[in-house]
């Protein structure tokens, strides 16, 4: 299940998680972000050991900003309240994959 978020529970909610968490910075007027909402659907059905976060943008202006999203759909892993490098644009479910399984 994904869990849509704002900048007032992004820290409780990531920072402060004790499983890996998989956020996807989106937007709702983001053509690539739509096509990417179903392979983030499946990942959070797939991987119940990892928390799977949606953060709109629009509605988290001062996370993305603290976080130097400049492109959406950016994915980024979160661990111990620790940032991955973030993936950028709309990517293969396997390129995602990946990205959680350096995290497990």
């Amino acid at each position: 299940m994904v869990k849509k978020v704002t900048d007032d529970v992004f820290k409780s909610e990531v920072l402060e998680a004790k499983e890996p968490v998989l956020v996807d910075f989106n937007a709702t007027w983001c053509g690539p972000c739509k096509m990417m909402a179903p392979i983030f659907d499946e990942l959070s059905e797939e991987y119940q050991n990892v928390k799977f976060i949606s953060c709109d943008v629009d509605e988290c202006p001062e996370t993305a900003r603290e976080y130097g999203i400049m492109s959406i759909p950016t994915m980024m892993m979160f661990k111990n309240g620790e940032p991955s490098a973030p993936v950028i644009g709309a990517q293969p479910k396997k390129n995602l994959t990946d990205l959680i399984g350096k995290f497990l």
